[in-house]
């Protein structure tokens, strides 16, 4: 499970950083204290679903892509790749 919350918080700060938004500013988005994102950026807290959600929505994300970099968008892919194959298939029909 360590091997999850790692990604997690590594995630998160990459998504804050890449937003330019602090721990505090973070913090107060979410509707928490700065001690709570900084103790879940350093491994020393464990965030509870609903919190999760708060960051995600916060950095303006996909909760999936806290833990998978990017995966929203892979998903997103994947559907159009679906999408294009299934309308070719329905123009041959």
């Amino acid at each position: 499970m360590d091997k999850y919350l790692d990604a997690f918080r590594m995630n998160m700060k990459h998504y804050r950083e890449k937003a330019g938004i602090s721990q505090t500013h973070l913090s107060v988005l979410c509707g928490c204290g700065t001690g709570t994102i900084g103790g879940i950026e350093a491994g020393k807290a464990k965030p509870s679903f609903d919190m999760m959600v708060k960051i995600a929505n916060a950095l303006n994300i996909n909760p999936a892509d806290l833990f998978i970099r990017d995966s929203s968008k892979k998903m997103s892919d994947f559907h159009d790749s679906l999408k294009h194959d299934f309308d070719r298939i329905l123009a041959n029909i």
